[in-house]
């Protein structure tokens, strides 16, 4: 039987504080970009070079508020589209994740094909007590990830679709 519906929303967000460990890695990604900016454009300001078109020479200092301008409104709202769309939901025998923000991914992982559950966390992501939960099975399609968990939510998480893919494969044999 198939749905000509458009799929729901998982029923499950993902913590909330993932705005915060996502904007955290959007500072980081900024400080980067600006820094980048900077260097090329002090690099560039002075270097007399004659490939160098003469506009930027003489005004090289707009490659950093250029960076500004484009770069940071996208860096500061990403973190919070982000959360509005990251979900998940485990379902009877399916866990169902749905992500992007540019483009959307529904996974959905039958407990019966998962090989392995890992739950794993970062620097930042141990700083603020989140986790990511990888559910892996043969197929890498088949795969999922989701982030920006609070660290219990993923240890239950991750146990109980360990213990609940074991019954199903001794179900199977």
């Amino acid at each position: 039987m198939t749905s000509t519906g458009p799929l729901r929303d998982p029923a499950n967000r993902v913590s909330p504080k993932a705005i915060r460990l996502w904007l955290l890695e959007s500072l980081i990604a900024f400080v980067f970009f600006m820094g980048g900016a900077l260097l090329v454009s002090t690099w560039v300001g002075g270097s007399g070079w004659s490939w160098v078109p003469d506009w930027f020479a003489e005004d090289s200092w707009l490659l950093p508020v250029a960076v500004l301008v484009v770069v940071l409104p996208f860096l500061a709202a990403e973190p919070f589209v982000r959360y509005a769309v990251h979900r998940w939901e485990l379902s009877g025998d399916v866990v169902y994740a749905r992500s992007g923000f540019l483009t959307r991914e529904w996974v959905f992982v039958p407990v019966s094909r998962i090989q392995t559950v890992d739950k794993g966390q970062g620097w930042f992501e141990r700083m603020l007590g989140l986790a990511t939960l990888e559910i892996r099975t043969a197929s890498h399609a088949g795969s999922s990830t989701i982030k920006g968990l609070d660290f219990h939510v993923a240890a239950g998480l991750a146990e109980q679709l360990a213990h609940r893919a074991e019954q199903l494969r001794d179900d199977a044999t």
